[in-house]
């Protein structure tokens, strides 16, 4: 069980910051991001950290 925990913290210290970069890199004005290639980057690497700790999250409800 504390094996578990520790994935889940990582996880969503890595989709804070990944999001909170992510509002900053926007521009509102022109709808596009400062840096697309890195942005894309960090908006996968987001989506996959969200994935992980709903995945988690339900695993831990069935136990």
């Amino acid at each position: 069980m504390e094996n578990n925990k520790i994935p889940s913290f990582i996880f969503g210290v890595i989709a804070v910051i990944l999001g909170w970069t992510l509002l900053k890199h926007f521009d509102f004005e022109n709808i596009r991001f400062q840096k697309p290639w890195l942005d894309s980057l960090y908006l996968i690497i987001f989506i996959f950290s969200i994935y992980a700790l709903i995945k988690n999250y339900k695993n831990r409800i069935k136990k």
